[in-house]
């Protein structure tokens, strides 16, 4: 009785399995997906806001670390 048990419960294991799979190609068909002329905008996008921003972070550390070892030399 304990075999049919384990032998049940791993049949529905994989249906379950394979009704996950076949739900997620299911979904991947009913995708819009973007053209190529959206793709590179969106990374090009992505790239210059990343580079921006890593700029922008980069200026703000510099301008902090010259305002400190300002602030430090009078308080030798």
């Amino acid at each position: 009785m304990n075999e049919q048990k384990k032998s049940a419960t791993a049949s529905r294991q994989q249906q379950a399995g394979s009704d996950f799979v076949r739900g997620v190609f299911t979904e991947l068909r009913r995708v819009t997906w973007p053209t190529r002329n959206e793709w590179v905008s969106a990374t090009v996008l992505t790239l210059g806001l990343v580079i921006g921003v890593g700029l922008i972070t980069w200026a703000l550390d510099n301008g902090f670390a010259w305002l400190f070892a300002q602030l430090h030399t009078y308080n030798i």
